[in-house]
């Protein structure tokens, strides 16, 4: 279920008419817009608005053939049918926004009086923040002096206003509290003042957040790099009254479905946390040892690691490579305790315990079963234009799946590259806790921050693949990591990682099983979606 989906139908229902039944006593919209018009007249005698602020009222109604015309203050009248997107219920009305709200925008606060300390001031970065949790971590201020200056001369937000984001993610409301202070930018901010408080502030947040004013709000605006809303598109806006009545009817209505919506989605959040903790636990388990029976007719990984050492050994002996010095490799000691020599030098192995392995199983260091660290580096102007060009961003996080491939001719990139081929372990050293591990299934070439690992025939990509994304090598990434803002594994410390090695057979029917339990998990969040 689209818990977002059905909030905005909530939304749309409401203003229709469809959430809520109508009372035949309630006093008819029309009764309520024409005492708005006379109190703005009035306000307009006492200087409290200005022309322009009245100017462009207009009346819609319904003509004698059933079309809703538009009566502007010259006397000219203007059939808008073609604007009225759907019927609403008898005691309702159309009307622009205008009529309804006052829109403005805020006195201009230079960046030079902004502060760390004072009244907030806020962007509609902090208006979007605060219409989605009604609460914002604020670091920008002005001085308590200058927002008093600014309340004498200019006005400031009051109770009952709704606060609209006006660029970039537009058209996001907060309704203004009692005991609320703060002051806001000019533009990037609008003000919808609901000074006569004949319109109820929820049910015209309700109205403003409705598909019906939000598709007006984006085909309304304008910028040439951000979606920007603009006072005069605003205050033109279509909009619905209901009786005020029924209003607080639908408000009511709709903050129950709502509730009910929120505890749908609190649910589903902790099911889908959940289903992760559960692959978790499952790699866990596989690299254990505990997720499939051993079979004793397997042929031991230990047979398997001196093969590949054996191997090296010969390549070695005939000068194709070169012993490295620092090499690290773990033994059992006299106490049968695990250690890992690096050079000459030694260390324990207590806090990554694995001495409840099965007999049949190996434990070595990454860097003897893959060519961790040695990767083909390729400038991007040798790189042909439909290559695969993967980057960390295509990467789903805790999954390993590929959301996009993106061409070098599609991504517009100039740093080198490493080249991989199909059946490699893509490993994301940058961020390790995010967890980015691909099996490559294609040719290409990736970020410098993506390791191609190339496993050893012993050694499943399918397996490794797994054991990189379990959470003991992502603690162990996590542990070994350098860097604050932007940390990353080492080449060192993931050469000499630790591995549980099991038999080939072995390793296939973990691989088998993992897919099974992932696919039926997946199919779980799939339903919840």
């Amino acid at each position: 279920m689209d818990t977002k989906a059905l909030r905005q139908k909530i939304l749309d229902l409401a203003i229709r008419g469809k959430l809520v039944p109508q009372d035949p006593n309630d006093e008819p919209a029309e009764v309520l817009l024409e005492r708005i018009r006379e109190q703005k007249q009035q306000m307009f005698k006492e200087g409290k608005l200005k022309k322009k602020d009245i100017k462009n009222d207009t009346i819609i109604f319904k003509g004698e053939d059933n079309l809703h015309y538009e009566k502007f203050q010259d006397g000219t009248v203007k059939c808008i049918e073609d604007e009225i997107p759907f019927e609403v219920p008898e005691g309702w009305s159309w009307c622009r926004l205008r009529d309804l709200l006052n829109v403005c925008s805020s006195k201009r606060v230079l960046q030079s009086d902004w502060k760390n300390e004072g009244i907030p001031f806020y962007r509609a970065r902090e208006i979007v923040k605060l219409s989605e949790n009604d609460f914002v971590e604020n670091d920008l201020f002005i001085s308590k002096e200058h927002y008093l200056e600014l309340e004498k001369n200019y006005g400031i937000p009051q109770s009952g206003d709704l606060m609209v984001s006006g660029v970039g993610t537009i058209g996001k409301v907060y309704i203004v509290k009692p005991a609320d202070q703060f002051y806001y930018k000019d533009a990037s901010v609008l003000c919808f003042e609901n000074r006569n408080k004949m319109l109820v502030s929820k049910f015209a947040k309700i109205l403003l957040e409705s598909s019906f004013v939000q598709l007006q709000m984006r085909e309304n605006s304008k910028g040439t790099t951000v979606d920007t809303i603009t006072i005069s598109a605003a205050m033109n806006y279509l909009c619905i009254v209901p009786p005020q009545n029924e209003q607080v009817r639908i408000v009511a209505a709709v903050q129950q479905a709502i509730v009910k919506v929120n505890e749908i989605q609190f649910n589903k959040d902790n099911l889908h946390s959940t289903i992760t903790i559960l692959k978790s636990k499952i790699l866990d388990l596989a690299i254990r040892g505990k997720l499939v029976p051993q079979d004793p007719n397997d042929e031991p990984a230990s047979v398997l690691l001196e093969r590949i050492r054996a191997e090296k050994e010969e390549l070695i002996k005939h000068g194709k490579i070169k012993r490295d010095k620092k090499e690290s490799v773990i033994f059992k000691g006299d106490d049968n305790s695990y250690y890992l020599r690096t050079g000459g030098v030694e260390e324990s192995l207590e806090d990554w315990r694995f001495d409840d392995l099965p007999e049949t199983w190996k434990i070595c260091c990454l860097w003897e079963l893959c060519d961790y660290g040695d990767c083909i580096n390729v400038n991007t102007e040798d790189i042909a234009e439909d290559a695969w060009i993967l980057d960390l961003e295509d990467i789903e996080k805790d999954t390993g799946t590929v959301l996009k491939k993106v061409t070098k001719a599609q991504r517009n990139s100039v740093s080198t590259k490493h080249k991989f081929h199909s059946g490699q372990v893509l490993y994301s050293k940058l961020r390790p806790y995010l967890n980015k591990v691909v099996l490559s299934d294609a040719d290409g070439y990736c970020t410098s921050e993506i390791l191609p690992l190339e496993f050893k025939n012993c050694v499943l990509p399918e397996y490794a693949r797994y054991y990189l994304m379990s959470g003991t090598f992502i603690a162990y990434a996590n542990h070994c990591s350098y860097g604050v803002k932007m940390p990353r594994l080492g080449t060192t410390d993931g050469k000499k990682a630790i591995f549980s090695l099991p038999p080939l057979s072995e390793q296939k029917r973990i691989v088998e099983t993992i897919d099974f339990c992932f696919m039926q998990l997946n199919k779980i969040s799939e339903a919840l979606a």
